[in-house]
């Protein structure tokens, strides 16, 4: 026992962002517990915690694996609510007169979630590994255009009046506690962490955002990696449409719009390097945690507009990004004059 206590100290005082995001959540805990306590401390309000945060966390997880690579994916939203839309689209097609759905219907849309998520992903993926488009403006261009495919398909309006059969499965809770949406979220999570700690593709995910020119030199097939790396992402999105089908039990082009700046945010506050090579799962989770917290904590207070929030994660990302360059600028130096 008291070498595992050894072992996730020293975890600790390694990874900067790690401490960092738990002495942050602790304050955080602490305040709304002085504050708000009976209306933040419930078992209702962590249960709506728990099934809101796995849909821009799927996609969080997305923005991640291509951070590593040393790119970005800015089309997550536009791939979620286009997946959201051609399957509500099929949801509606097969909701029979009396409103319920055949047994193979939901097995079904999450297939073609995965499906179009991962074709979405490598479109994506060859925008960038063969055409060699920077990252940020070809899933920029590509997110404006899976919008643009869902307003053609909607003509700017909701897909809605589905059997309600989907929504309520995927929004119900096991034994009455635990939120399906959140164990969707666990299971890609884990799957994710097995890729990136355990195989040899997470490896060369690394090392490809280290430093692409060794990569290549090293015999690494880079492009494949690319490709593979942005359809897995698209396949986090398609999951998060899905997710975000149920919770509103609609699906429209402009859903889930400010997902994109969150995402990016938990990504750097977990501490993924925005350069790539570096980055850790953990990280990432507790930043969507603490993010989740923030946000439904700043809503016990009433007086406070709901519309300073989008100020706030832009602020927080701007200070999150400083205190990375100063936090690497010191081990730098402390590098040098160790040399």
């Amino acid at each position: 026992m008291k070498t595992n206590f050894k072992n996730i100290g020293s975890y600790f005082k390694k990874d900067q962002h790690i401490k960092r995001l738990i002495v942050m959540i602790i304050v955080w805990m602490l305040f709304i517990a002085l504050t708000k306590f009976n209306k933040f401390y419930s078992l209702l309000n962590f249960q709506t915690m728990a099934a809101q945060f796995p849909e821009f966390g799927l996609m969080a997880l997305g923005i991640m694996l291509c951070m590593i690579t040393g790119g970005i994916d800015l089309s997550i939203v536009g791939i979620a609510n286009m997946t959201a839309i051609l399957n509500a689209f099929l949801l509606l097609a097969l909701t029979s007169e009396n409103g319920s759905l055949p047994p193979y219907a939901i097995p079904l849309v999450f297939v073609l979630a995965i499906v179009i998520g991962a074709a979405a992903g490598l479109f994506n993926g060859l925008l960038v590994s063969k055409v060699k488009i920077p990252a940020i403006l070809a899933t920029m261009g590509a997110g404006e255009l899976f919008r643009g495919v869902c307003m053609a398909l909607t003509n700017g309006n909701a897909v809605s009046k589905f059997s309600r059969t989907y929504s309520q499965l995927i929004n119900n809770k096991i034994g009455g506690i635990f939120p399906v949406q959140l164990l969707i979220f666990i299971i890609m999570a884990v799957v994710i962490w097995f890729i990136l700690s355990k195989t040899v593709f997470g490896t060369k995910i690394y090392m490809l955002g280290s430093n692409l020119k060794a990569a290549k030199y090293s015999g690494l097939k880079t492009d494949k990696l690319l490709i593979k790396t942005y359809m897995l992402s698209g396949i986090c999105a398609g999951l998060g449409g899905m997710i975000m089908l149920a919770n509103y039990n609609s699906a429209r082009a402009d859903y889930g719009s400010v997902y994109t700046l969150q995402c990016v945010l938990i990504v750097v506050l977990g501490g993924v390097n925005p350069l790539g090579g570096k980055g850790k799962i953990s990280g990432v989770i507790l930043a969507i945690i603490l993010l989740r917290m923030l946000e439904t904590g700043i809503n016990r207070f009433p007086h406070i507009s709901s519309y300073y929030i989008s100020l706030i994660w832009g602020g927080v990302l701007i200070l999150i990004m400083v205190l990375n360059y100063f936090s690497e600028n010191k081990k730098f130096t402390i590098k040098n004059k160790a040399a």
